[in-house]
C-alpha cells in the first residue's frame, strides 16, 4: 500500500518522532501496542487489517536460515 508519505510526514501523521520511525524501519526498535494503533489509524486500517497474514509471514521467516542481526561494522567495539 503506497500513500506517498515521506518518513518524516508519516511519523508526524502517526504522532511519533521521525527518528523513532527510522529506527523501526531499520529494525532497531519495535512498535508498542499503542504505536501499532497509531499506525493503523494513520493508514485508515483496523489492527486486524494491518496485521493480517502476520502468522503466515512469521512462519516463512522462521524457516529461513539465521543471519547476524547487525553487520560487523555496526557492532560496538569490545574493550
Amino acid at each position: 500500500m503506497k500513500r506517498g508519505y515521506s518518513q518524516e510526514a508519516f511519523a508526524d501523521h502517526c504522532g511519533v518522532h521521525r527518528t523513532f520511525m527510522g529506527t523501526i524501519e531499520r529494525g532497531e526498535s519495535n512498535l508498542s501496542f499503542s504505536n501499532l494503533v497509531k499506525v493503523s489509524k494513520a493508514l485508515g486500517l483496523t489492527l486486524s487489517q494491518l496485521l493480517s497474514g502476520l502468522e503466515k509471514r512469521a512462519d516463512v521467516l522462521a524457516k529461513r536460515p539465521q543471519v547476524a542481526s547487525r553487520p560487523e561494522s555496526r557492532r560496538p567495539k569490545q574493550p
